[in-house]
């Protein structure tokens, strides 16, 4: 149906406007047509910032208290900002019943504050979109009271507005090779859109011109091919919008297009349209860093020939809000600080354009924000004990090398070591040089750079300070070589923007320390054991929150936690009988303290 015809001027939408031609799916596909979104963000600055679940209010008070000074180029300020279904639960708003601006995060005049407010620090605004579908359950009251029922969103949808492809039971997705079912039937029941008529495709574009006047700068667009949209769809919406602040006139776009071999739809048809967010790259970094491929991280050199998006179009990042919940990328609580070590590669290495996940603790896969989705983080970030936010794009490493990415810009990859699988090293041309060492011994060499000779400081440690070193300092020689010692299972960095002389102790903030605790016991059939401690991390003494430890290496109980850097702590092991009862260690607790960063390694008997 068509929407309301007051609907469309208060917009911003001349209806002349809605027959402008659109690029054929031809076009799309064969890369004939113009892309219709900008690309990688213009500029100095090219990483992006996902803050998730984190309400309109917060984020505007990030970007003024750290997103700007610390040089991050777009807040993704997920979730979508339109009214959805109510309910705490993360996904309740990836499921809309209208386009007015009232979501749980916040309220219109409140959205468009963070987006001025944003601005104002030097930070663009990406929104999280859903343009293919409308809620899936069975009926309900929207979060800004909007009355809803499954193919009936009053005001906006009825029945005929949706596709009822009648080719998979429930007309939901049962083949993936099958292109019809894949653009017509639903995704889990969310209620599919009909997206080549006039109509539908007005009411989107007039939503995305109502975000572009309270000035949003780019989008973000939510499972482009498995909620059905042909690229030549996204295209026709696309053509209609604008972003003055972008620079080119165009939002910048990222397409969330995720598929496996063989299935019908592909990532690469939707090029045209904005970059497309690669997840192969997630899943490569995940198996490298893990130690999955046996090649290790040396294996991660060229990115690009691997029939993958091209590094110009591709948005790539280790982790984002689904993978870390579906179990297909490294997290924040991967053993050994691999994600903290990933995320570093990801800011150094050229391939694509960064996006660095912000997230919180959860152990259910629905669980929602804590505190409301009032997002709040210490000086350097968490490790989940900022009241639940593990607040990544604050970690000291990641901050110094969202600032060295920034500077080396686009120079060229070159000089790259990797003695062996686990450590690798190189240059962005004469602008900066990144080492990382996955493995759980130290790595001292002497490293051939482009650099000019001089001072220099690592921005993973630390950074230059009135020509003094915070964290370590490294002196590079006439020639380009400098000596250094690689921490186990962690990184330096330096570039040319960040010179100086000293070594100071280091801000800190690196990341969560990886603590492996071996635990020797022997036991009976039906008999485990378990960690609990007075941290969140380790259950806060509760025995039913208590870590399993694994008996692979029986009699040797193992586990591997993700704790706070610098940090006391005590703990205790138990046993949980199979009658469910508790046996606990004998007094006193025991207790150790984290380091800045690195693996920790705690063995013990029980007592």
């Amino acid at each position: 149906m068509w929407p309301s015809p007051a609907l469309l001027p208060a917009l911003g939408l001349p209806w002349l406007a809605l027959a402008l031609a659109s690029p054929t799916p031809t076009q799309i596909q064969n890369g004939t047509a113009a892309p219709v979104g900008s690309r990688a963000p213009a500029g100095a600055k090219g990483v992006i910032v996902q803050l998730f679940e984190w309400n309109w209010d917060s984020v505007a008070a990030e970007c003024t208290a750290f997103l700007g000074p610390a040089g991050y180029a777009f807040v993704q300020a997920v979730s979508p900002p339109q009214e959805h279904v109510a309910g705490a639960q993360w996904w309740t708003a990836y499921q809309p019943v209208s386009y007015v601006l009232a979501s749980r995060h916040g309220d219109e005049a409140q959205f468009a504050r963070m987006v001025s407010t944003c601005h104002a620090a030097g930070v663009r605004v990406l929104a999280d979109t859903v343009w293919n579908h409308m809620a899936g359950g069975a009926a309900g009251t929207g979060t800004a009271g909007s009355p809803w029922a499954h193919y009936d969103y009053p005001g906006v949808y009825r029945d005929q507005d949706f596709h009822h492809c009648g080719l998979a039971p429930g007309d939901d997705i049962a083949d993936y090779t099958s292109r019809a079912q894949v653009q017509t039937c639903q995704l889990v029941h969310l209620a599919d859109t009909r997206d080549r008529n006039r109509p539908r495709r007005a009411t989107l574009a007039a939503y995305g011109k109502q975000a572009s006047r309270l000035g949003v700068d780019g989008l973000r667009l939510e499972r482009g091919e498995n909620v059905h949209m042909p690229a030549s769809d996204i295209a026709a919406i696309l053509s209609r919008l604008t972003a003055p602040g972008t620079g080119t006139g165009k939002p910048y776009v990222t397409q969330e297009v995720s598929s496996s071999a063989g299935e019908a739809v592909q990532p690469g048809e939707y090029v045209g349209n904005g970059d497309v967010q690669e997840f192969r790259y997630t899943a490569a970094l995940r198996d490298a860093f893990s130690g999955a491929d046996p090649g290790g991280i040396a294996g991660l050199r060229e990115l690009e020939g691997r029939g993958w998006i091209p590094s110009a179009l591709a948005n790539v990042f280790v982790a984002n809000h689904d993978t870390e919940r579906n179990a297909v990328s490294l997290t924040p609580a991967s053993p050994a600080s691999t994600y903290l070590l990933a995320t570093l590669f990801s800011l150094a290495h050229p391939y694509g354009t960064p996006t660095v996940l912000s997230s919180y603790v959860f152990s259910a896969f629905d669980e929602g924000a804590p505190d409301g989705g009032a997002g709040a983080c210490s000086a350097t970030g968490g490790a989940g004990a900022e009241g639940g936010w593990w607040c990544q794009h604050r970690w000291g490493a990641v901050k110094g090398m969202v600032g060295w990415r920034n500077w080396v810009g686009n120079a060229a990859m070159e000089g790259w070591v990797a003695p062996r699988a686990d450590r690798v090293a190189f240059g962005r041309g004469a602008r900066g040089f990144v080492a990382i060492n996955n493995a759980d011994a130290p790595w001292g060499a002497v490293f051939a750079t482009a650099l000019p000779a001089g001072g220099y400081c690592d921005v993973v440690g630390g950074a230059s300070v009135g020509g003094t070193c915070t964290g370590a300092g490294f002196t590079v020689a006439p020639g380009g070589t400098f000596a250094a010692t690689v921490p186990a299972r962690g990184a330096i960095a330096i570039h040319t923007g960040q010179l100086g002389t000293g070594s100071g102790p280091g801000e800190g903030g690196g990341g969560p320390v990886a603590v492996r605790f071996e635990e020797t016991a022997t036991t009976v059939v039906g008999e485990n054991v378990f960690l609990v401690g007075n941290l969140a991390q380790l259950g806060a003494w509760a025995p039913a929150s208590a870590i399993a430890l694994s008996a692979a290496t029986y009699p040797v109980w193992t586990a591997t936690v993700a704790l706070p850097p610098n940090t006391a702590f005590e703990y205790k092991f138990i046993r949980k009988e199979a009658d469910g009862s508790v046996i606990w260690e004998s007094d006193p607790n025991r207790s150790a303290t984290t380091g800045a960063s690195g693996v920790l390694t705690i063995t013990a008997a029980w007592k």
